[in-house]
């Protein structure tokens, strides 16, 4: 292993774990942030045939730099088509999306997703946090072929039953999710900082599946708000490989996403501007 992989941070495990399971020739709609670098990463490695999608309107875009927002101009490089916001999600609703990559707040063991409220000693109305809400979640969540969720796990985000299911999940567990009438798959697994988190195919209860060298099976429990159940063949998660890296380091010059480099000053123009330059120059990423 290179040095370059070996220094990898929870982030760049992260990215890679969810790359892993987008398959070639799949349709992938994703937000701004790190589910885009898993996105990259797929479709750079193993997935040459994936289309990438932006909620803002970008299909089978390759993005020269880091987007700002699901509509920055950065969404529409080299894009097959500009769409307008209703007829992705329209897409999304007919169940023409294979993967939709989302997080939350808040997480309970069916998969079911808060992005709305922390109600915390308050109520809906007068809640502890207001948040930002849906977006399009809900329709990713609801309607997308299966869904990957990325988090880090965090005692106050891994709870017994969430405030408020902006993005259903397997709701109830069970058959509740196909009862609801809900179209697509519901989640195939929860991608942390510490593990990977998989479901129960009958009671789709959330159990641990992978771990980080870095953590361990007492930890994680102690950030799960239930009575986790760990996986009898539990696996470890793998480590990035040296051209995971290097993608990742080209389409993320300046750590905007992954963290810092080392290798460039933020206060230095001549190396910001360098920085840029090669990233775009890369135009096929």
């Amino acid at each position: 292993m290179s040095e370059r992989a070996e220094q990898f941070q929870a982030v760049h495990q992260m990215a890679c774990a969810a790359a892993r399971l987008i398959r070639d020739g799949e349709t992938v709609i994703v937000g701004i942030g790190l589910p885009l670098i898993a996105a990259v990463i797929a479709r750079e490695e193993h997935a040459p045939n994936s289309t990438i999608l932006f909620e803002g309107g970008a299909i089978g875009t390759k993005s020269r730099r880091i987007p700002w927002s699901i509509a920055d101009s950065a969404t529409s490089d080299y894009a097959q088509a500009c769409m307008e916001v209703w007829r992705v999600l329209s897409d999304v609703q007919a169940g023409y999306i294979d993967v939709g990559i989302v997080g939350g707040a808040q997480i309970d063991r069916f998969g079911n997703l808060n992005s709305n409220t922390i109600i915390g000693q308050g109520s809906y109305i007068s809640p502890q946090v207001r948040m930002p809400g849906s977006g399009g979640s809900n329709d990713i969540a609801s309607s997308c072929g299966r869904t990957i969720i990325m988090m880090r796990l965090r005692k106050e985000n891994f709870v017994d039953k969430v405030d408020f299911v902006t993005s259903p999940g397997f709701l109830e567990g069970g058959d509740s999710r196909r009862r609801m009438g809900l179209r697509g798959g519901g989640p195939e697994a929860v991608v942390t900082d510490k593990g990977i988190f998989r479901f129960h195919p009958e009671t789709k209860r959330m159990f641990l599946s992978e771990i980080s060298s870095r953590s361990s099976i007492r930890e994680i429990k102690e950030f799960v708000g239930w009575d986790l159940e760990v996986a009898a063949d539990l696996k470890s998660m793998e480590a990035p490989k040296e051209l995971q890296m290097e993608i990742m380091a080209r389409f993320d010059p300046l750590g905007i996403i992954l963290g810092p480099s080392e290798e460039i000053r933020l206060d230095d123009f001549q190396s910001y501007y360098q920085a840029m330059i090669k990233n775009v120059l890369h135009h096929n990423i």
